[in-house]
């Protein structure tokens, strides 16, 4: 087996978004080319409401996936679809823009809000396909228990332990505990491009020690390692799937290939043709 060496790490730093809510950016638009296909991935982890209770009132997306995981606290969302519901603790929501949706995320006031939000983007021939939802509630997310701990499996499998199977780019997602001073270790497809988050706690990889809210890229391989420290447990996100080697052109909160469909997209928002009703039988049109 060929252990994954460690090519880059990204540190999360914190920055205001939405209505001003307080969160740490960790990969973003000048990460887009070595954690394709991922484009952009946000943390939360607070223990005061006034740092995200203003939200992340109605705003646009198209070209992308968006997967919010929270381990602790509660997101209530709503859309120009009529959907709305709320996220828990241990669960999951998994929303294809695809032509375009209109949606907001409003966190409640809990004692504490911790989870994230990652872009997955869609190949080009789904960029404009029907924007679904896919709640994965918390009795979906499976628990393996291994030595060093336990894996919740959100997405893809691990082991024997399936999560769900993403329709449009089959993305792998664990939400991995590391009890202190155990080691992970993680069989990984050597034709997928693995990151990790470090949500909780440092880790070492490699014999390497890295830092709480790190994500860190691994090169080709059969495997990661990651140790918890000697008196304090590790929690990561592992993230997994096939590079897109495409075109990225990004604005704001739309992922495209070319600037054409990127303006095209915000010359829709702006005269009010943005929603399409059956955008996948008029693409084909």
């Amino acid at each position: 087996m060929t252990i994954r060496k460690v090519m880059k790490t990204v540190k999360g730093q914190p920055t205001i978004d939405g209505a001003g809510v307080h969160l740490i950016r960790v990969i973003g638009p000048n990460d887009v080319k070595d954690f394709d296909p991922f484009l952009m991935l946000d943390s939360f982890d607070s223990e005061n409401p006034d740092d995200y209770i203003k939200g992340f009132p109605m705003h646009p997306h198209r070209g992308i996936e968006t997967i919010t995981y929270l381990i602790e606290g509660e997101i209530e969302h709503q859309d120009s679809l009529g959907n709305k519901g709320v996220i828990g603790a241990g669960a999951s929501q998994w929303m294809t823009a695809g032509s375009g949706i209109i949606h907001q995320e409003m966190p409640a006031p809990v004692p504490r809000l911790l989870g994230l939000q990652i872009w997955l983007n869609l190949p080009r021939d789904k960029k404009m396909t029907t924007p679904t939802y896919f709640n994965i509630e918390k009795d979906m997310v499976k628990i393996k228990e291994e030595p060093f701990g336990r894996v919740h499996v959100i997405a893809g499998g691990y082991d024997g332990t399936e999560g769900i199977k993403p329709l449009y780019h089959p993305a792998t997602l664990y939400d991995v505990e590391v009890d202190a001073g155990k080691e992970a270790v993680l069989p990984t497809d050597p034709q997928e491009n693995v990151f990790i988050f470090l949500i909780v706690g440092n880790a070492e990889i490699n014999g390497e020690k890295y830092e709480e809210k790190t994500a860190v890229l691994f090169g080709q391989g059969d495997e990661i390692k990651v140790k918890a420290e000697d008196d304090a447990p590790t929690r990561f996100i592992y993230f997994a799937g096939k590079k897109l080697h495409e075109p990225v052109a990004w604005g704001g909160p739309i992922v495209m290939n070319t600037r054409e469909e990127l303006m095209d997209a915000f010359n829709e928002l702006n005269d009010g043709t943005f929603i399409q009703e059956n955008p996948e039988d008029h693409h084909e049109e």
